[in-house]
């Protein structure tokens, strides 16, 4: 992958907007309290895109989200110790952290949400279920809730979409997972 810093995974995030301009973030299941914003790794030979697409799809259930803009660089993250050590035995490798590439959808990449969000489901069946409740939030809130060392990338990911962000987003209500 062009430009991708050496000792990182690449990964993909994904910014999902909808129609009033919140965006869509998860609490872990593993880590309570932990707000995201839907993330994933990159296949061996998958382009970045269908990698965001995948992944949203995988973690949340939704299809119907077009990507409408793409961080044009790559985003980097180290993990605190104890997350490196966890990740590295199960991802067979020794990573520093992940370069990711965002859209509005993540890689990173900005993505709209075309239709109702009744298409959310967090546990699809097609992986793991990683989250055990969703919301729409603002970008503030996005960057409040990260976990501290994935600040920095969210702080810079929401910067780069700002343009993107019509009005004021305020936060929805907390939904529960439908399993």
């Amino acid at each position: 992958m062009e430009d991708l810093p050496q000792g990182y995974r690449p990964n993909v995030g994904v910014c999902l907007i909808n129609s009033h301009n919140q965006i869509f973030v998860a609490s872990r299941l593993n880590v309570p309290g932990a707000w995201q914003m839907p993330q994933g790794g990159i296949e061996d030979g998958e382009e970045p895109k269908l990698a965001a697409i995948r992944e949203l799809r995988e973690e949340t259930g939704i299809a119907s989200a077009e990507i409408i803009a793409e961080v044009p660089k790559w985003l980097t993250y180290d993990f605190p110790p104890p997350v490196k050590t966890k990740v590295n035995r199960l991802w067979g490798g020794e990573w520093h952290g992940q370069a990711q590439k965002w859209c509005v959808l993540v890689c990173w990449f900005l993505m709209q949400l075309r239709d109702d969000e009744i298409e959310v489901n967090l546990a699809t069946g097609e992986a793991d279920p990683e989250f055990a409740e969703w919301k729409w939030a603002s970008p503030e809130e996005v960057v409040e809730e990260a976990v501290d060392y994935k600040r920095p990338t969210y702080e810079e990911v929401m910067r780069t979409f700002k343009p993107y962000f019509q009005g004021s987003a305020i936060s929805a209500k907390c939904k529960s997972a439908k399993w």
